[in-house]
């Protein structure tokens, strides 16, 4: 029974910490005063990550700004202005599909 395991190799936490990637301190910092979120998107191995507003702001320790609320832009970048608070999910990788009705954001990992 244990042969069959033995075959698949160590898994990650048997790997010594050398071979386990760590984040890069560089997006850390870049995510600026929305770190908290870069490093908890960045750290779930699900593809899909569904926060509430609530939820972020806990996260954060701060309330969103209104144009979180109101504007979907704020979230997709579609005015095409670069902006710090999303650096949090695009330096994780991910993309945010806001529902504002519900308050909430959809986080999907991109594709490699």
């Amino acid at each position: 029974m244990m042969d069959w395991m033995r075959r698949l190799g160590p898994i990650a936490r048997d790997r010594p910490e050398a071979e386990v990637e760590a984040p890069s301190p560089f997006r850390f910092a870049a995510a600026g005063q929305y770190k908290a979120l870069y490093k908890y998107l960045d750290e779930r191995y699900a593809n899909t990550v569904v926060l509430t507003f609530a939820e972020i702001e806990d996260l954060l320790g701060f309330t969103l700004p209104d144009p979180a609320r109101v504007q979907k832009e704020w979230w997709t970048g579609a005015d095409g202005a670069p902006a710090a608070h999303s650096s949090s999910w695009t330096l994780a990788r991910r993309t945010a599909r806001p529902n504002l009705l519900a308050q909430t954001v959809v986080f999907e990992r991109e594709a490699a």
